[in-house]
């Protein structure tokens, strides 16, 4: 295989190009040291000898398109990943919500899935809030521009230090919704049956009826420029009920965007045309 100093920039360039038309991900020449270390045992894979001849691959079979955008996104969860966020679920959004729509179903969207302990960890604490007002209902659809980890989420299996940190953090929940399996846990059935996984580019319209009450955005935004947060933002806009929670990362904002939401409160805001109380 070539040496890294023998790489032809104009691939390098090529590669990086086709990380923003296939994923929307704006990828800088600096990091290009990131994005062939992360190509080259495909390359092993496929016996080629150059980055040049997997850019032709690439071009040429359809089907490695799956496989190209499966190494080149960064897919990093946890269970009830930053604690406030769910404080503010349980406490404001999730009993405003029930007050305002009686007899409705709660439409929750987890954008960006990744392995589905988002969407897991909103299907956990609606079934706690189902335990106290047994007429709630709520669906989520978990999306993700990744096949690999859509297959994760849907087998609901988890091990290692995201399991670890759930059972130390929650321990109760991790004992009625999961069952052990092995040497990891499994989510239960019964919470499975709430959560739908689904293919989705986050550049591309949401297909579906489906207007979404609250919307997870979380720690996607970085990854894009801001022409490419302003298409993802407008196509979230456009998928929401009216007065819809958004909740993105901890280290995004949309501030200095105007894309049609209204600030709440940090990492929180809502659709604009808000309905009071």
């Amino acid at each position: 295989m070539e040496c890294e100093g023998e790489i032809d920039q104009a691939i390098q360039r090529a590669l990086l190009d086709r990380v923003h038309r296939h994923t929307g991900i704006h990828m800088a020449d600096r990091k290009w040291t990131l994005l062939q270390g992360r190509l080259r045992r495909r390359l092993q894979t496929l016996t080629l000898d150059s980055y040049r001849d997997y850019l032709s691959v690439l071009e040429e079979r359809p089907d490695e398109v799956g496989h190209f955008i499966n190494l080149v996104t960064t897919n990093e969860t946890s269970f009830f990943r930053t604690p406030r966020i769910w404080e503010y679920l349980w406490q404001q959004a999730l009993p405003e919500w029930f007050r305002r729509n009686r007899g409705a179903t709660l439409q929750i969207w987890s954008a960006a899935a990744s392995t589905g302990e988002e969407a897991y960890s909103m299907a956990m604490l609606c079934e706690e809030f189902r335990e106290q007002h047994p007429a709630f209902k709520y669906q989520i659809l978990a999306t993700d521009i990744a096949s690999q980890v859509l297959q994760a989420g849907r087998a609901g299996r988890y091990q290692g230090r995201n399991v670890d940190g759930l059972l130390r953090a929650r321990p109760a929940m991790a004992s009625k919704y999961f069952e052990a399996d092995g040497d990891g846990f499994t989510v239960s059935p019964s919470l499975r049956a709430h959560v739908v996984f689904r293919e989705h580019h986050l550049h591309k319209r949401l297909d579906g009826a489906a207007r979404f009450d609250i919307t997870l955005l979380r720690n996607v935004l970085i990854y894009f420029d801001d022409e490419g947060q302003r298409t993802v933002l407008e196509h979230v806009r456009r998928a929401m009920a009216p007065d819809g929670v958004l909740i993105i990362g901890e280290s995004e904002s949309l501030t200095r965007l105007n894309v049609g939401f209204d600030f709440e409160q940090p990492l929180i805001y809502r659709r604009k045309d808000r309905v009071d109380a």
